[in-house]
């Protein structure tokens, strides 16, 4: 039981811990602005901290994240429907996808390097997994009641960051819209171990 508590907690950490990089990190950089530059400037190659944030705002809260998504997936019993275990998966790889944003910073000297492609990459395969997530929990807990809070939240959160990434962003700047993929993320951290079954 302790152990589950302490898993619990992992989610919300991440959020906190990502917040808290950002608006550190954005405050020590001169120039940077929240409003106009995208969180990704904040780790870039050649940035002053680029590393540091790398690590504490992409990696630590990726290596979190996957803890919640864990959690998640030992709280489903061995009977749960196949979709369900799935979008465990999902989740897990979003959260992977997340931190490797952070092993692969954009590069400010070239951005079309292989570097920045990457990096790119895996924000891709973050918004991807993470609706993929959000499709499969759907699925699976139309069979499992006990998991429908769960798998609600993952799925509003899966198409705010889907229309963040491509639809918010003609309205608004590109950091917003960002920011604002970023904040359904983080509100899924917060919110997903406490609606989901605890662990049988």
């Amino acid at each position: 039981m302790k152990q589950n508590k302490l898993t619990s907690w992992a989610g919300p950490l991440a959020a906190v811990v990502f917040i808290v990089a950002v608006v550190v990190f954005g405050a020590r950089l001169h120039g940077y602005d929240q409003l106009l530059h995208p969180v990704s400037l904040l780790g870039a190659r050649g940035i002053s901290g680029g590393m540091a944030f790398s690590l504490l705002g992409f990696v630590l809260p990726g290596l979190l994240a996957a803890i919640a998504a864990l959690d998640l997936i030992l709280r489903m019993p061995a009977a749960a429907p196949r979709p369900l275990r799935v979008g465990g998966q999902m989740l897990l790889l979003a959260a992977i996808a997340f931190a490797a944003m952070g092993l692969f910073p954009l590069d400010v000297d070239d951005i079309e390097n292989r570097a920045s492609q990457f990096h790119a990459s895996a924000w891709l395969l973050w918004l991807l997994a993470f609706s993929a997530a959000a499709i499969a929990l759907r699925f699976g807990a139309s069979k499992a009641s006990a998991w429908r809070p769960l798998s609600t939240l993952t799925l509003v959160c899966a198409l705010w960051v889907v229309c963040s990434a491509f639809l918010f962003e003609v309205a608004m700047p590109v950091a917003m819209a960002q920011r604002l993929a970023f904040l359904a993320w983080l509100i899924w951290l917060a919110g997903a171990a406490r609606l989901a079954p605890p662990r049988s």
